[in-house]
């Protein structure tokens, strides 16, 4: 079923439509994940929408249709669970560049995106599917492919139509854009999506360390938990939006995870047979002259004033053909669009850790003011804070409905407070954005309260025996990682540290009577540092105000000490006093 690299290919392949039929009869024989219990086809309840609006990851460009083997490899029956075999079937050999990129994207999505779940056999499934592993793993030592992969131009013939996006700086293509690389990545996906995985500063969708990482953040966009059989699926029609690429995706994942072993970079199987196969591409009309033929000779007739031996008239002017008009290239819906407005966004602003209520939108419109749909709107985060779209992104690109309007993903605060910029651009066409400003400021609290009730009575120069905790809470839900400060102060209308009275420590163990830097933990509980008391006695206040201007003011007590009780001298007796030792007799 697959060839070594640089085999000759087989010829005489199946059709698309066998290739589809031999999908369902494999997910039906083999993958679990690919049929339901109640023998529906998997693809129930998963969307097949493509959330971008740019035809997926890939544009929809054409994959390789090869199917894994009936059987699975299977490890030993003494291996550990999960144990890749050493030995098996061709299919299942995994070029060592190639498999140790899939492996360490995994790996650091585990940390960067735990939810997500990121099987390493899902990045392979979909390399072996786009590129037969990077063309059975012909890279270099740092994962760069030695050949450019490329897929056919996508200029609508026979394809999907995207004008070039990034100038040919990735697919080499001014006019129109190609998936470039071992994971197939089109240039405007690229833009946003891309990563640096080997960790040499760039961003190379022919590299295979990035190009896998760039491809697991792609599936674990939008908060997908892969272990989930709709997230999976949604993910994977996100990349490239069939239902023959999910079912046969879901098989090559089932069969890695039954066994793979490693094979040298360039001895990796090759797929045969294309999902484009059999497609009839109709080549671009070109305007040529055709050549000018003389009309054949007209046949004499009496009369005609050229019988007999007259001299012949002169000849008529021969008619040119027409010549055809030049072919302008089909039209698009980004080519009508003049200009992007707002769609009424409000203010943009939220507290750190929340998420924003209003939505970015904007509506893409010609030059008399005509909503124009199917228009794809890139919408880019810049600034100083960490925010995101929902799903951990940065970037997100959406394409417009019916009425020319396009929602940006919600947005989500970081913890870093400040202002950020959210851009609105069309795809692939030079119009002025539309720009948004977005604040993020600092988590607050409006109430304080203690949890405890018991008095906090100290004896003067001693310490209490309580620590003073504190819940805050913003519209009575706990609030969590507030800033706040404590303070021990002269009187309920002089908030500035008393210079005498209960105090706290400082690291070196000098007295302090104000703290700041305090910040109450995710369940909004502050507990304050242990309390001192000098010898002033009376009765004290201890102030607490968190940002959001939440106060809570704590009386302290200091009483005085108890008198010290005298210790009898043991040497002293009842009766006479003791003979002096330095009498003498």
């Amino acid at each position: 079923m697959a060839a070594h690299f640089g085999r000759r290919l087989r010829k005489g392949a199946a059709s698309t439509a066998v290739a589809a039929a031999a999908v369902a009869a494999l997910s039906a024989s083999q993958a679990p994940g690919v049929a339901g219990e109640d023998n529906r086809p998997a693809t129930a309840g998963a969307t097949n929408s493509v959330p971008d609006g740019t035809g997926g990851a890939t544009g929809n460009s054409p994959y390789y249709t090869d199917l894994p083997p009936l059987k699975s490899p299977e490890p030993g029956p003494s291996a550990p669970v999960g144990t890749p075999v050493s030995r098996g079937d061709a299919e299942a050999g995994i070029p060592a560049t190639v498999l140790d990129a899939y492996k360490k994207a995994a790996a650091e999505l585990r940390t960067s995106k735990p939810g997500c779940n990121m099987p390493w056999q899902l990045l392979a499934a979909i390399g072996n599917v786009e590129s037969g592993q990077a063309r059975g793993g012909q890279v270099d030592a740092d994962g760069t492919t030695l050949h450019r992969i490329l897929g056919p131009q996508l200029d609508g013939n026979g394809f999907a139509l995207i004008p070039d996006t990034d100038g040919g700086a990735y697919d080499g293509n001014s006019s129109y854009d190609q998936a470039v690389g071992p994971m197939q990545f089109i240039p405007s996906t690229w833009a946003w999506a891309g990563r640096d995985g080997n960790g040499d500063g760039k961003k190379d969708p022919n590299n295979i360390y990035d190009a896998a990482l760039a491809a697991g953040h792609y599936l674990c966009r939008n908060d997908w938990d892969l272990s989930r059989e709709a997230d999976l699926h949604s993910a994977i029609l996100s990349y490239n939006n069939s239902q023959d690429y999910l079912a046969l995706v879901l098989n090559w994942m089932e069969y890695y995870r039954k066994g793979a072993h490693t094979v040298p970079d360039g001895t990796g199987g090759v797929p045969e047979h294309r999902s484009d196969e059999g497609t009839q591409r109709v080549p671009s009309p070109r305007p040529t002259q055709p050549p000018t033929t003389k009309p054949a000779p007209k046949p004499h007739e009496p009369g005609d004033g050229n019988g007999g031996n007259e001299t012949p008239g002169p000849k008529p002017p021969t008619p040119k053909p027409p010549v055809p008009p030049t072919p302008t290239p089909p039209g698009t819906p980004t080519d009508l669009v003049d200009h992007l407005t707002g769609t009424g966004t409000g203010k943009l602003t939220a507290m750190a850790g929340d998420a924003f209520t209003e939505r970015i939108g904007v509506r893409a419109e010609t030059k008399v003011g005509k909503s124009v749909a199917k228009v794809r709107i890139r919408f880019t985060l810049t600034g100083d804070t960490d925010a995101t779209f929902a799903g951990g992104e940065t970037v997100a690109t959406v394409a417009t409905d019916a009425k020319g309007v396009a929602l940006a993903p919600p947005l989500q605060a970081g913890e870093k407070t400040g202002d950020f910029k959210v851009t609105a651009a069309v795809v692939g066409r030079q119009v002025k954005g539309v720009d948004y400003t977005a604040t993020v400021t600092e988590r607050v609290a409006d109430a304080l309260a203690r949890t405890g009730t018991d008095p906090l009575i100290c004896a003067a120069g001693g310490e209490f025996a309580g620590q003073v905790q504190v819940k805050a809470t913003y519209r009575g839900a706990a609030a969590g990682k507030v800033a706040a400060t404590a303070t021990v102060v002269k009187s309920l209308l002089d908030a500035t540290p008393n210079d005498k009275g209960p105090y706290f420590k400082d690291a070196t163990g000098k007295p302090v009577r104000s703290l700041t830097g305090l910040r109450t933990d995710a369940k909004g509980l502050l507990t304050l540092p242990k309390l001192y008391a000098d010898d002033t006695t009376g009765t004290f206040l201890l102030r607490v105000t968190t940002a959001g201007g939440a106060t809570l003011t704590v009386p302290l007590t200091v009483e005085a000490a108890s008198p010290a009780v005298p210790t009898p001298d043991p040497s002293a007796s009842s009766g006479s006093p003791a003979p002096d030792p330095s009498a003498s007799s």
